[in-house]
């Protein structure tokens, strides 16, 4: 029987590697698709995704998984609720589950409600409808928090029951919907501001570029719901669930109105676990001494974001101050580094922890311009006086409001 069942895996990882060899030679996703629902008939999500994850262990990229994706999306399309079998869970009001389903329903109202409404006076000749879909597209900017939540709350919890690939390439989809949508507001902001009047081709790629938009949020919805949460079901417990619940509110909510996130909120508190308080304990240094209260208040009054990282790679411990420019919530506490970032970015991650450990460099620094602020990013090498390397500390700060001092300060406010 164990043989028979081995037999079965690898060749759903032949047939994945034969797709996704069809796609690349040109295939249309129609043709391909046929193939996969023949292939994958009555195999579970889950069985799909033990098969990704052995080809990425063999070598295969992540964006070539990738590349599945849609065909994931139009087989799995229509037999939700038979993959879905936790019904009675999603249904609890201020679930994760139940959120997750919850703003993709907002998602697909703002489309129906209003995007789409608008992309037809656009094509009808309306130009005054660009305004109206640069707001829309300005509320779904809020889907960044819907992706974030699975990102820093449901992937590392998957990571630690040994579910590794599907995260990282749900992430890379995640990443081209977000470029997508900045693609198409920056088309929307620039016709806009254009002094002639828009070209009827630039109105046209517009309006193809909402479109295939639209079709790849609504294809990761399907994701969601008939991949995503049925693998998860299997696997996760309520500690679990209450773990998600509780970072939450730290990424916020997409498209909900107030209503509906007060209802997440006050379930989130019920089930927040309470911090553990000091005991008067203090924490002895070279220079003083701090009791966990006040080491905690101090660390969280700096005007930076830290996070550091031990020696193993896994995040040991993040800093909450007020001024915060990525969010991080406590499920990323034991995680390793480098699924904390998209997989675009963990080459450049793992080149750094590598140069550290070396003894290659100390020091690693990047500055981006983002939302509105100049984020200055570092990573030190932290070692003891041995030199011995002991992990890595991320400082993060918004230093536009440093750029624009200018002159002598020697007063106090009053």
């Amino acid at each position: 029987m164990s043989a028979e069942i081995n037999n079965n895996a690898v060749k759903r990882q032949e047939a994945l590697r034969d797709l996704i060899a069809r796609l690349h030679a040109g295939e249309s996703v129609e043709t391909v698709q046929q193939s996969f629902a023949e292939a994958f008939e009555g195999v579970s999500a889950q069985e799909i995704a033990d098969a990704e994850q052995s080809l990425i262990a063999s070598g295969v990229k992540v964006e070539e998984i990738q590349t599945l994706c849609d065909v994931h999306a139009a087989v799995f399309k229509g037999s939700i609720e038979e993959i879905h079998a936790d019904k009675d869970k999603a249904r609890e009001t201020g679930h994760p589950v139940w959120l997750l389903k919850e703003e993709n329903r907002a998602i697909e109202r703002l489309f129906a409600g209003k995007i789409d409404k608008h992309v037809e006076q656009l094509r009808s000749g309306d130009e005054k409808a660009l305004a109206s879909l640069a707001g829309d597209l300005a509320l779904l900017s809020q889907i960044d928090s819907h992706y974030s939540k699975k990102e820093n709350l449901w992937f590392p919890i998957m990571e630690r029951y040994g579910i590794t690939a599907p995260p990282k390439v749900m992430w890379g989809v995640d990443d081209e919907i977000r470029a997508q949508l900045k693609d198409v507001q920056a088309q929307t902001k620039q016709l806009m501001q254009a002094s002639a009047k828009p070209r009827l081709s630039e109105i046209t790629r517009l309006l193809t570029d909402v479109q295939a938009l639209k079709t790849k949020i609504n294809d990761m919805i399907v994701k969601e719901e008939s991949i995503l949460i049925p693998m998860v079901s299997e696997v996760f417990f309520l500690p679990d669930w209450r773990k998600i619940r509780e970072g939450t509110a730290e990424l916020g909510y997409c498209l909900l109105d107030e209503s509906v996130k007060e209802s997440s909120e006050e379930t989130e508190a019920e089930e927040t676990a309470v911090h553990a308080k000091s005991t008067g304990t203090g924490i002895q240094l070279p220079t003083g001494s701090f009791t966990p209260e006040i080491l905690e208040a101090v660390l969280n009054t700096l005007p930076i974001d830290m996070t550091f990282v031990d020696k193993n790679d896994e995040v040991l411990y993040f800093s909450q101050s007020s001024e915060r420019v990525f969010p991080r919530t406590s499920a990323i506490i034991g995680r390793k580094v480098i699924n904390c970032h998209p997989p675009a970015s963990m080459h450049v991650v793992q080149k750094i922890l590598d140069d550290f450990k070396s003894g290659k460099r100390d020091v690693a620094e990047f500055y981006i311009h983002l939302r509105g602020m100049y984020v200055h990013i570092r990573y030190f090498a932290v070692r003891n006086a041995k030199k011995e390397y002991l992990g890595t500390l991320e400082v993060t700060q918004n230093i536009a409001p440093i750029q624009a001092i200018s002159g002598d300060k020697r007063l106090l406010d009053e």
